[in-house]
């Protein structure tokens, strides 16, 4: 049986559900780029061990085309159902979101999702799409198959455009969110409507983005709390009620990440590593997607 590790802190959205504030997932290094029926053993052992370690916040999607691992890991573990937070996002299928969530569900092996996301914005080609969308999305939690649902790389022209016709205001977005990528804006937008805050990429200042202004804080930070840099990235994520998403295939570094829990960053580390972050600006993912230079 695993060891369900309960002292990672959970964030409440919107809609009176709560989210835990450290997430393992099955994206980036996981990402399957061919056949999605051929299994990919190592991503059953990630989560496996994940879970074992006491991650309980379990972050999929359609795109990464390992639903099936994910699935497998889960049914392997034995917990309880309602002892898990499993998230999904739909993309590919997003014209037909109801028959898309159920073929999610259908390879996870449960019955709903606890969070259900559109994974990005970039499909629609009006705002009346990305509006249809949103309202098949509240008709699938209305009907159970997923608990909150949410938005994935969303800007506030694409927030704005579903919330003219909403009845349910998105529980999140999830985004990519690190010191050299902070959103003021979108956080601000984010605030002003109840919209919770995930990020993904958070370790990038720590490593795809080095060298950069935010290196000597970040040791600095690590060497007080006696943390990796990594870990100094995701207390940086959750103190500022900022949902952490991550990964990888190693149990020690797994194991680290949950010192995460032990430690906070003061206000003025919180404000000094802001203001190193925005000397720089780097975005990992969706980059072509995105507008040259936008840091909205």
């Amino acid at each position: 049986m695993a060891n369900i590790h309960s002292s990672i802190p959970s964030l409440k959205l919107n809609d009176g559900t709560s989210i835990p504030m450290l997430a393992y997932g099955t994206g980036t290094a996981w990402y399957k780029s061919g056949d999605e029926s051929k299994i990919d053993q190592a991503v059953i052992d990630g989560v496996t061990m994940a879970i074992r370690l006491g991650y309980t916040h379990l972050d999929g999607a359609e795109m990464y085309k390992t639903e099936l691992e994910l699935g497998t890991a889960i049914k392997q573990s034995s917990i309880p159902r309602e002892k898990l937070y499993i998230v999904t996002k739909v993309n590919n299928n997003v014209g037909d979101i109801e028959n898309a969530l159920k073929s999610s569900l259908k390879k996870l092996q449960i019955d709903y999702v606890d969070l259900y996301l559109i994974h990005s914005p970039f499909w629609a080609k009006s705002d009346e799409e990305l509006q249809s969308a949103w309202t098949s999305m509240e008709a699938v939690q209305k009907s159970g198959l997923a608990k909150s649902i949410g938005v994935s790389n969303f800007l506030p022209k694409h927030l704005s455009a579903i919330l003219k016709t909403a009845k349910v205001v998105p529980a999140i977005n999830q985004i990519e969110f690190h010191p050299y990528l902070q959103h003021p804006g979108l956080l601000d937008f984010h605030k002003m409507h109840g919209i919770a805050t995930s990020a993904y990429g958070p370790l990038t200042a720590a490593t795809k983005a080095k060298p950069g202004p935010a290196d000597d804080l970040l040791a600095t930070l690590a060497k007080k709390y006696a943390v990796s840099e990594a870990e100094v990235c995701l207390r940086w994520c959750i103190d500022q009620d900022v949902v952490a998403i991550t990964t990888s295939g190693k149990e020690q570094r797994l194991s680290d990440y949950l010192r995460t829990t032990t430690f906070k960053l003061t206000p003025a580390e919180i404000k000094e590593l802001n203001g190193v972050g925005e000397k720089k600006h780097f975005r990992g993912f969706w980059a072509k997607m995105f507008e040259e230079g936008d840091r909205s």
